[in-house]
């Protein structure tokens, strides 16, 4: 287990209705809002899922679609480099003829520090205009926190979480676009994958309508030992709330369940089932 001499790190959960299709407004939004944050001194700022053109946007997303070294990118790095903050933001990757769900990390000086493809796929939208990741944990370091990213659906399979947990992932961001009436995920399964992992999960969502999706709402920043640290409503926030890198620690020392596996028993757990 690594030193708990590292100080905490303020998150700041952008949950927007964000704007779809308009790639100049969310970039122009993301800038102001970064400002903001790193005013209100955030370290990391967390973005909903597909935040720079929006989710439901049917045959826009291949149209939108930008390789990783793409426009978005590198105006997204020049916003971090400028307002001094980390970002995690959402985008159409494309690679070759494939369009990736991608969730990019930005460090505060304007380096590339990770990017997460959503491996698990949901619903006909996903499926239609998204080929599925296939890396199940990536993660980076920001400010000396080990940060991992999910996607939406992704922290949904608890094996997912799990693999971030044994990997030493200490805040695990999750991305989402989580629509009614499917509030349960954000009241509920998010808290329990964080108590049952002893790791901080940053569950950050969109508001208000796209198309025919009504989003919930209700980002959340959960401690390892499951207590809401920040929650938002349905509406537009902004949030803050402060990771400490010595509360997974603690945790793990209260909450034994990591080290009291017995992978030996359930061996074939990853195994596929079939009806």
């Amino acid at each position: 287990m690594r030193s708990t001499s590292r100080p905490p790190l303020t998150v700041a959960l952008d949950q927007g209705p964000l704007v779809s299709r308009d790639v100049d407004a969310t970039l122009n939004q993301l800038a102001t809002t970064a400002r903001a944050a790193a005013d209100r001194g955030a370290g990391l700022l967390v973005c909903p899922e597909m935040s720079t053109t929006g989710y439901n946007i049917a045959d826009d997303i291949p149209r939108l679609a930008e390789p990783a070294n793409g426009r978005i990118a590198r105006e997204i790095r020049g916003i971090t480099a400028e307002s001094g903050i980390a970002v995690l933001y959402g985008y159409p990757e494309r690679d070759g003829d494939r369009v990736h769900n991608t969730a990019a990390l930005v460090s505060a000086d304007g380096e590339p520090l990770a990017a997460y493809r959503k491996t698990h796929l949901y619903g006909d939208l996903d499926r239609k205009w998204f080929a599925p990741g296939h890396l199940p944990v990536v993660q980076a370091a920001v400010d000396g926190v080990r940060v991992g990213v999910l996607v939406c659906y992704d922290v949904e399979f608890p094996e997912m979480v799990r693999a971030h947990a044994i990997a030493g992932t200490e805040l695990l961001l999750v991305p989402t676009a989580l629509m009614r009436p499917y509030d349960f995920v954000a009241d509920t399964l998010v808290r329990t994958r964080a108590y049952e992992n002893q790791l901080h999960v940053a569950y950050v969502n969109r508001c208000g309508r796209e198309a025919d999706l009504e989003y919930c709402g209700k980002s959340v920043l959960v401690a390892p030992d499951g207590t809401e640290l920040v929650r938002a409503s349905d509406g537009e926030e902004l949030l803050f709330g402060t990771v400490d890198p010595a509360a997974v620690l603690a945790e793990r020392l209260d909450n034994t369940q990591l080290a009291d596996r017995r992978p030996e028993l359930y061996p074939g757990l990853a195994q596929a089932l079939r009806a």
